[in-house]
């Protein structure tokens, strides 16, 4: 095997490879989107907050709430999650790499 590659870090390659066939942010955008939605939707349910409180909290309908929570929807607002955060005594914390 290539010894660049084996000292590179995990995944390396294959982001090298999503780059190169053009696909790296739309696939990175997609699984930040699946992770928060997952993430929110655990804490939900660890704190027993159905979609209906969890709508109340956020001042909005189920059906948004549960476009928030579909990880293929991709039209979510910053505002929302880091609202939809707040709700379940998280923060949202973005950075620029």
């Amino acid at each position: 095997m290539n010894s660049e590659i084996e000292k590179g870090r995990p995944g390396q390659f294959f982001e090298d490879f999503l780059k190169e066939q053009g696909d790296y942010e739309e696939t990175t955008e997609q699984a930040v989107k699946r992770v928060l939605a997952w993430q929110l939707s655990e804490a939900m349910k660890q704190q027993g907050i159905s979609k209906t409180e969890m709508a109340r909290r956020l001042s909005t309908s189920r059906s948004q709430l549960d476009r928030l929570l579909d990880p293929k929807n991709e039209r979510v607002t910053l505002n929302l999650l880091s609202r939809a955060a707040q709700a379940v005594g998280r923060t949202l914390k973005l950075e620029l790499q």
